[in-house]
């Protein structure tokens, strides 16, 4: 007798409170990056259920922004505990869709969380602003309404912050939310919205969809969806923030990048060893803010490099569920071929490898590189240029700090980029010159917290206001200035 083959989770959508079953729904599989292992199925939506879903978030909307804003909090302050008591349900879920290690989801968590901390401070962040006599008997102030129907289209690498980054805000300041989150890793969300409705949040203030480029687009051209965030690769942001802003609707989207890490000779090498290991091969490369250009200035190259092979070395990979792994598996198998391709590519265009992924992978079924380093690299090369996203790790050499600053500069990216140095005026002179929207001093990734905004320039974002911080509470709500007499 032949074993039945285990039944796996089918993953499908929640619409206007209520949990949809998947139907006669196109279902695409849902990989465990460090096994191979088929651990769910993901129901696509069609234009038909996009339309429905906006609906529905449409006449939630109608209701929700009239509710007092001191109590659209209460679900929100309900949810955080909630997503306390579940914080290890959910790294565990995320690391085994996403693949990257335990305590980097666990990490991940932690920072969606303060996302939710931050957009209960609406009552406060709305305020707008007041002047009396602005002309004789005439007085002016400012109020901030929401927009109406909000939606976010979210990457792999990320599954449970990058969400968070923008529905808590849209909808403390009064509006409905539809998230299609990456249909290579639904499960994440999908718990975070089952805690979300287990803390009370009336139906059809949040939505959750899943599906491929025809619910994108059914979304990008609803006439009653008013704005879009969306956070992946810079020509999918392009093509977003056209084809959304064509349309009328408000946009942010968030694109690629190629971060570069300076390193001073005066640096501290043992602490800068250890941020650019957390910043090239944390989460295996996969992220936005990820260094993946190391450009070591002056007498600095030499100890940096020997220290760096030294440590990564070390460094162990396998599946990320297990304590102690340093880096997992890439997201899925294309990928990995992908990013191997990269590795070749480098070899084939003159870069020397001081470390070669593709010999120190785990053998299995898994999607696993290992950490990839290339020495004598040259700008013009391919993997000096694009956006790998994966542990491969670029060194040009400069020789002095103008070189660098010029090196970075001349880069179509401007997302983040950090500086390891102990001197006050190179990191100033850095921090002021550089071309990119986040700067780090002595600090690997730097990404901002909750509070603050995600300024990435150039063609690592498109539209005028970024996320979370106060631009996501100016994005998300539109100012209305009244002028007042009274006779």
């Amino acid at each position: 007798m032949i074993a039945s083959q285990p039944s796996v989770e089918t993953v499908s959508f929640y619409v206007n409170g209520q949990w949809e079953s998947a139907g006669n729904r196109k279902l695409m599989p849902v990989m465990n990056p460090a096994t191979g292992a088929e651990i769910a199925q993901v129901a696509y939506a069609t234009a038909e259920d996009v339309d429905r879903t906006v609906q529905a978030a449409h006449a939630a909307y109608l209701k929700w922004r009239d509710v007092p804003v001191i109590d659209r909090m209460q679900p929100l302050y309900r949810y955080k505990m909630l997503l306390e008591k579940h914080h290890n349900e959910l790294a565990s879920t995320l690391t085994t869709e996403n693949g990257k290690t335990i305590d980097d989801s666990r990490a991940e968590v932690r920072r969606s969380i303060q996302m939710v901390e931050v957009a209960c401070g609406m009552p406060s962040l709305m305020m707008g602003d007041s002047l009396n006599d602005v002309s004789a008997g005439i007085d002016s102030h400012t109020i901030r309404q929401p927009l109406g129907v909000c939606a976010g289209i979210t990457p792999f690498n990320f599954p449970s912050m990058v969400p968070m980054w923008m529905w808590p805000f849209a909808i403390a300041a009064g509006n409905a939310f539809i998230l299609k989150p990456s249909e290579k890793v639904p499960m994440t969300p999908t718990l975070a919205a089952k805690l979300l409705h287990e803390a009370g949040l009336p139906a059809g203030v949040f939505n959750l969809i899943h599906g491929d480029k025809v619910a994108v687009d059914a979304l990008l051209q609803h006439p009653l969806v008013r704005a879009i965030s969306f956070v992946g690769s810079t020509p999918v942001a392009k093509y977003i923030y056209k084809t959304a802003a064509a349309e009328g609707k408000r946009v942010q989207a968030l694109g690629g990048a190629k971060n570069h890490l300076v390193v001073m000779a005066d640096a501290n090498m043992p602490k800068t060893v250890e941020n650019i290991i957390g910043s090239a091969f944390g989460a295996a490369g996969e992220r936005c803010l990820a260094g993946s250009v190391l450009v070591p200035v002056g007498d600095a190259a030499e100890p940096l490099l020997k220290l760096l092979v030294e440590k990564v070395n070390a460094m162990r990979v396998g599946d990320g569920i297990e304590e102690g792994v340093g880096m997992g598996p890439l997201v899925t198998k294309e990928h990995r071929d992908r990013v191997a391709g990269y590795i070749e590519k480098g070899v084939a265009e003159g870069a020397k490898p001081l470390l070669d992924g593709r010999s120190s992978a785990p053998k299995g079924d898994g999607f696993f590189l290992g950490p990839t380093i290339f020495d004598d690299v040259k700008p013009e090369m391919t993997i000096a240029k694009d956006e790998i996203f994966g542990p491969v790790l670029s060194v040009i050499r400069v020789k002095t700090l103008e070189d660098a600053i010029q090196l970075v500069n001349r880069s179509p990216f401007g997302n983040a980029t950090s500086i390891f140095t102990g001197s006050g005026k190179a990191a100033r002179e850095y921090s002021a010159r550089v071309e990119a929207g986040m700067v780090g001093i002595n600090v690997g990734v730097a990404a901002p917290m909750a509070f603050f905004p995600f300024a990435g320039w150039k063609n690592s974002f498109f539209g005028d206001l970024h996320a979370h911080g106060k631009d996501a509470v100016m994005f998300y709500t539109e100012q209305k200035v009244l002028m007042t007499r009274w006779f």
